[in-house]
């Protein structure tokens, strides 16, 4: 049947002049999953090229998918997401997939980036001390979670409130309060990442809710899960959907 006009187009403007090898090889799978992934799911997402490309990193990075990771980072450089913004993204996965998992995506981003002329270590993005990390992480949690902070503090056992104490000052308080991406993207990212990973239902409601908090509305997260679909697959993403339907219901 060939590619559509659309399909063509959109894989044009993130991988300019690209030669698939898999084009060779399997050409009527890469038919079916370039016109799915780059017209049909294209065409029913409102994002912009660059949130779009960011949002599939952070997935990518929780799925563990390095190869198709390097290949989304270099049409996200393509598209104007900067080297501040990739290395944001990165580092915003290490509070969420633990840094075992994120080494190796590190050093492919540096290793990327190097080879596009950026030198590193890039201009640092922290804006608090070890003094002020508590605070700030505080002050941070509550803008997307709310009083729910203080709940989940006080129905801490006394043996595990030091993981509440490490959640509000080193997920929070040391990547959160970072420049480089505000608050509702850092948001949307963690919601991608969280999808990505399995057995975190619980989180991914926490943070559609404060998606919801920041300024991410219903119809930007069902986006968000609509374009990671081609690569989180089917069962992750009706899952998502389900906790999105028990957290914010659709309006009649």
């Amino acid at each position: 049947m060939g590619l559509s006009e659309a399909a063509n187009r959109n894989h044009e403007r993130w991988f300019p002049g690209h030669q698939s090898t898999l084009k060779v090889t399997d050409p009527e799978f890469i038919e079916l999953f370039d016109h799915f992934a780059f017209d049909e799911v294209a065409s029913q997402v409102t994002l912009d090229d660059r949130t779009r490309l960011m949002v599939i990193l952070a997935a990518l990075i929780a799925g563990q998918a390095l190869g198709e990771y390097k290949l989304m980072l270099r049409a996200a450089l393509t598209v104007g997401v900067t080297p501040v913004e990739v290395k944001e993204v990165v580092y915003q996965a290490v509070p969420y997939c633990g840094i075992a998992v994120v080494f190796d995506f590190l050093h492919a981003t540096n290793e990327i980036l190097v080879g596009a002329g950026v030198r590193l270590p890039l201009e640092g993005q922290s804006t608090t001390t070890r003094e002020t990390r508590m605070a700030r992480g505080l002050v941070v949690q509550k803008a997307i979670f709310g009083e729910t902070i203080d709940r989940m503090r006080e129905a801490s056992p006394a043996d595990q409130l030091h993981i509440q104490d490490h959640l509000t000052g080193n997920c929070f308080g040391d990547h959160y309060t970072r420049t480089g991406l505000d608050l509702r993207l850092r948001e949307l990212l963690t919601l991608s990442m969280l999808l990505a990973l399995r057995g975190c239902e619980a989180q991914v409601k926490g943070h559609i809710q404060g998606n919801l908090q920041v300024g991410n509305d219903r119809a930007t997260l069902v986006g968000v899960i609509t374009q990671l679909l081609p690569y989180l697959g089917y069962p992750r993403t009706l899952n998502a959907l389900r906790c999105l339907n028990e957290t914010l219901p659709a309006s009649e």
